[in-house]
């Protein structure tokens, strides 16, 4: 039979401590990614405003790494319980929204360097577009990683839900 640890309920803190990492860095990352390349995109307006639709991409790239942070954040929110909820779960919750959190704002830092700096070479040369997408791709599978893993913290957490009620 299992060993059932006791439920402290600072627990439910470090769970919602994750919950708020995950959603705040992770909107940190694609506000700041949208940013600098939307400086970018209007500099790419001004040289050559027919390309404007193809050199908005990074700006969407940026965009989705919020979403990541909410998915994590939706996710640990909905596996805190009052009484069930131990303190190896809460930490867990906790490593998984800082894990998304901070691979988002790393992505978005990334997104908004390599978007601004190539969506204005692409306004002066088209065959950049190419290498372009795939510095974007890579600064965006850094977010994906982290969603990979917090969804993986959060099944070993999920696992070690309930408490004794001593």
């Amino acid at each position: 039979m299992a060993q059932k640890t006791t439920c402290d309920p600072s627990a439910a803190f470090f769970g919602s401590m994750g919950a708020a990492s995950a959603l705040i860095f992770a909107n940190l990352g694609a506000a700041y990614g949208t940013a600098k390349a939307g400086v970018g995109v209007a500099h790419l307006g001004i040289m050559n405003h027919t390309k404007i639709m193809r050199g908005i991409v990074p700006v969407v790239m940026a965009g989705i790494l919020g979403i990541y942070g909410l998915i994590v954040s939706l996710i640990i929110t909905n596996n805190i319980t009052v009484n069930k909820y131990s303190n190896f779960a809460g930490y867990i919750h906790f490593g998984a929204g800082l894990a998304a959190g901070m691979a988002s704002l790393a992505a978005g830092l990334a997104i908004g360097i390599v978007g601004d700096s190539s969506v204005r070479a692409y306004g002066k040369q088209d065959k950049i577009f190419v290498a372009m997408i795939l510095m974007l791709i890579f600064a965006e599978a850094l977010g994906l990683y982290g969603l990979i893993i917090g969804l993986l913290m959060n099944g070993k957490a999920t696992s070690a839900l309930g408490c004794s009620s001593s």
